[in-house]
């Protein structure tokens, strides 16, 4: 497969020369939805990456910006690997208005999936105003320059966080609402924000709530890369595979579930990938906005999970059991009707595929993505 040069544009936008030809490069769609070109904030992290070879996998024409605070600049490469087509890309951050407003602009862009965001608990409780400042006002930041750019449809990556951890599940849409965190809080605003500039404007917006995405594209090419110690129960557990820690520390075990161990939904980075491009679609079909669950609909526990990750790495990974963490409840998983019904969006892949694709993913690079 050829791997095309990503394509770098500066803070305005300007279009280098060699566009053109990658745009005409871009696969026409199957489907009866228009080819759209799409503009991912957070174009290198963890998920838009997977959003990037999925949009383009479908036809669309996949354009982004990032400023690379979590993310390294090696996905460029390794996306339009896989691709078969080179990314437009400039270093932004969200707080640049005007900046984003020309790239939108410039790119002729139809929609925009907003990914860009600080997402770990712990330090969002450590510094909130960090988190209201980056995910609130950059989001708001965002939408102005949408504005400006008369680009009238947003995907947002919210998050599961926002639901009240005290209703049972599975958790429909309808669930009740009461992050317990500033991160889940500022998924919460974004999405209200959201909702109530589409019911003032031109805009449609979709927000996602993703519940615990998980494993690799199958190439092993792109993949989690976590700055520092991962949050993520999978990131840790395959890196603790690879040797970069002693052990995984489980957190209770005297839960009410079946094992005693917390049970979570956690799905295949890929079929989240899926979920934005259906997503993206109804934005170009309907012009709806909505709101909808991005899960599986099953629910499994720490300790299922390392079993499928030993299974996949082929080797016993240690572990311990300790003291339970604050906040942390029973079973958390979702109910992924709406989207089946309103988007025909399910998902495909096991939680033995994720570990799969996520051990390869490890095994390959197990550092992670080579330092700039």
């Amino acid at each position: 497969m050829l791997g095309l040069a990503v394509v770098i544009q500066d803070a305005a936008g300007r279009e280098p020369v060699g566009c053109a030809e990658l745009r005409r490069s871009s696969p026409v769609p199957s489907s009866t939805v228009k080819t759209l070109t799409v503009a991912l904030t957070g174009a290198t992290g963890y998920i838009a990456s997977h959003i990037a070879v999925a949009l383009a996998e479908y036809g669309h024409w996949v354009v982004g910006f990032d400023n690379f605070t979590n993310s390294s600049p090696a996905v460029l490469d390794r996306v339009a690997t896989i691709a078969d087509t080179g990314m437009p890309f400039s270093q932004l951050s969200l707080s640049n208005t005007d900046g984003i407003a020309g790239f939108l602009t410039t790119n002729k862009v139809d929609a925009v999936i907003h990914l860009a965001g600080l997402k770990s608990v712990a330090e969002s409780v450590a510094e909130p105003l960090r988190y209201y400042e980056n995910n609130v006002a950059g989001s708001v930041s965002l939408l102005k320059a949408m504005e400006q750019a008369n680009v009238h449809g947003i995907v947002f990556s919210s998050s599961a966080t926002v639901y009240d951890p005290e209703q049972s599940s599975p958790l429909r849409e309808e669930s009740a609402i009461g992050p317990i965190n500033p991160y889940g809080r500022t998924k919460l605003m974004v999405e209200q924000i959201i909702n109530d500039v589409a019911a003032a404007s031109p805009l449609s917006g979709i927000n996602l709530r993703y519940f615990n995405p998980v494993g690799a594209h199958p190439s092993g090419l792109i993949g989690e890369d976590p700055v520092g110690t991962p949050n993520n129960l999978m990131p840790f557990v395959m890196q603790t595979a690879v040797g970069m820690h002693e052990e995984v520390r489980v957190y209770g075990n005297d839960y009410d579930t079946a094992d005693g161990t917390g049970v979570r939904d956690y799905i295949h980075v890929c079929d989240l990938a899926d979920g934005h491009v259906a997503a993206v679609n109804a934005l170009a079909t309907t012009a709806t906005s909505d709101t909808f669950n991005l899960g599986t609909g099953v629910g499994s526990s720490v300790l299922e999970v390392l079993a499928a990750a030993e299974l996949a790495a082929d080797r016993k990974i240690p572990h311990s059991i300790v003291e339970r963490r604050p906040g942390d409840g029973d079973i958390s998983f979702a109910d992924p009707g709406r989207a089946a019904e309103r988007l025909g969006w399910k998902t495909q892949r096991t939680l033995a595929d994720a570990c799969v694709d996520h051990w390869r993913w490890q095994d390959q690079n197990p550092q992670g993505y080579p330092s700039s």
